[in-house]
């Protein structure tokens, strides 16, 4: 069997022993010993020496360093009270308005998303804050645990974010870069799932409650409360993006600020300090983990010339640009229904990435690179609110196990529906993304 054979064939065993229920990571990682021990004719020699070198070469990356202080600035601004914050602020302003309880989580989300980078750990921390407010006000419990879930996936695209960071070093681009062009479409996201709420209002009005409005000082005051998050934010993405200091620097400053908030708010002591280093560990060995799997069986995959042969097989087809990418859409949007978003970035960008590149958008190829990655983030993210298997879901469910899941499933689909149009939109008008970008 040749090296191209063997490369073709690791797909369908992977996607079995994924849906066999073993972890994404150790999937790839015995798929890439297998692929490497038989197109190596069998040498465990070189084999070892692989994963040795492999092993260094993921790992000695300087950029990789950004991800744990990104996890633990996420850890610290759950504790400091930020999320409530954010909600209040947001709640004073919007609550009175119909469906504005709900409107005031998406933008609690997208504050918080802005110091969290995890979409997942936004989910968890704003639900915890916002669902008893829309308990209170008379939200049903399925628009409730669907708002929220969709609210959650903000903390993915709005910057920083850890998928972008992947993403970059794997498509070797700018951090910078990537984090202004997500800036725009996760602020189009937040304003569309607004507009969605007040639809969905308004075909069920039956589903949300109202309250009485606040006065003004009561709403500056909680506006007010929320200067840690503007402050960190826009020392953390202005800085980056002045050139003050590098994204990982950035990541660093950004986790001793909210961790410093914390420490000031008296959130933060000895027994709660361990328990975020802790967590940080945690999520960034299973992190590692993964990358370690992907980076093993995408050198296997680059040794098997897969990627090179698909682009030059898709090249030979004369099909459109356009119609590649949308298939390539279309092909996430499917799979992130099944599969994590982490996972879906490792295994698939070193596969898509080169065919995209390979094709004229009319867009240099930097460019090209970073839209197509926001492109990806986008639809990756719309499969973790996605059934069966979208991780938000479950994340809200289980914080409200009052609600069946399916009330739950009714109301998401029309925040698919809000994301899938904020694709649309932004696969034909590539420079609403690319607009914050320096010429």
């Amino acid at each position: 069997m040749s090296n191209l054979e063997l490369g073709f064939w690791s797909f369908p065993v992977l996607l079995i022993m994924v849906f066999m229920r073993a972890p994404i990571g150790l999937s790839m990682l015995l798929c890439g010993f297998a692929g490497w021990y038989f197109a190596m004719g069998g040498n465990p020699n070189v084999l070892l020496n692989k994963l040795k070198s492999e092993t260094y070469s993921q790992f000695s990356s300087y950029s990789l360093s950004i991800i744990p202080m990104f996890l633990l600035m996420g850890q610290f601004a759950t504790l400091s009270g930020m999320s409530t914050a954010l909600f209040k602020a947001a709640e004073s302003f919007l609550g009175h308005r119909r469906g504005g309880v709900a409107m005031a989580s998406v933008g609690a989300c997208a504050g918080f998303g802005a110091i969290c980078g995890s979409s997942l750990a936004t989910a968890a921390t704003m639900s915890k804050v916002a669902l008893p407010e829309l308990r209170r006000y008379g939200y049903s419990g399925g628009f409730s645990t669907a708002t929220l879930a969709a609210g959650g996936t903000l903390g993915i695209l709005i910057p920083p974010s850890v998928i972008l960071v992947i993403y970059a070093i794997l498509t070797e681009q700018n951090i910078a870069k990537l984090f202004l062009a997500a800036f725009i479409p996760g602020i189009l996201a937040a304003v569309g799932y607004m507009l969605t709420i007040s639809i969905y209002v308004r075909l069920y009005p039956k589903s949300a409650g109202t309250r009485p409005p606040q006065p003004m000082s009561e709403r500056w005051a909680a506006l007010g409360k929320t200067w840690p998050v503007l402050m960190i934010f826009g020392l953390v993405v202005g800085g980056i993006y002045l050139g003050w200091f590098t994204p990982t620097e950035g990541s660093a400053i950004g986790a001793a600020g909210t961790g410093l908030v914390a420490l000031l708010s008296g959130s933060l002591n000895w027994s709660v300090f361990r328990d975020s280093l802790f967590g940080t560990a945690r999520t960034t060995a299973m992190i590692f983990f993964i990358v370690l799997g992907a980076g093993f069986y995408n050198s296997f995959l680059a040794l098997s010339g897969v990627p090179q042969y698909m682009a030059d097989w898709v090249l030979a087809q004369g099909y459109s640009p356009w119609f590649v990418l949308s298939i390539i859409l279309v092909f996430y949007l499917i799979f992130g229904c099944l599969m994590d978003s982490l996972s879906m970035i490792l295994l698939t960008v070193p596969i898509f990435f080169p065919v995209i590149s390979a094709m004229d958008f009319g867009m240099s190829p930097e460019h090209v690179a970073i839209w197509f990655g926001i492109l990806v983030l986008i639809v990756v993210e719309v499969g973790l609110i996605t059934p069966p298997v979208g991780m938000n879901l479950f994340i809200i469910n289980a914080m409200d196990r009052e609600t069946p899941m399916s009330e739950t499933y009714k109301a998401v689909m029309f925040f698919v529906g809000s994301d899938i149009i904020r694709v649309i939109i932004l696969v034909m008008f590539p420079a609403i993304t690319l607009f914050l970008l320096p010429a």
